[in-house]
C-alpha cells in the first residue's frame, strides 16, 4: 500500500531560500555593536518557499 506525503514547499527562485538578511550600515554605534537593516525578501515575503504550482495533467494551456 502506497502512503501519502505532502509535497515539499518549493524554495524561492528569487532569493534561494534565503528569505532575509542583515546588511550593514557601516560603523558602529556608541556601546560598539554594529548597525545593521533587515531586509526580507519582496517575492516570498520573508518565508523562503513559494507555492508549489500543480499543472493538472492533460490540461491545456
Amino acid at each position: 500500500m502506497t502512503q501519502h506525503i505532502p509535497p515539499a514547499p518549493g524554495i524561492c527562485p528569487v532569493c534561494d531560500g534565503f528569505a532575509s538578511v542583515a546588511v550593514t550600515l557601516g560603523g558602529r554605534d556608541t556601546r560598539g555593536h554594529l548597525r545593521t537593516v533587515t531586509a526580507h525578501c519582496p517575492a516570498c515575503r520573508g518565508t523562503g518557499t513559494a507555492p508549489v504550482r500543480r499543472d493538472r495533467e492533460g490540461a491545456r494551456a
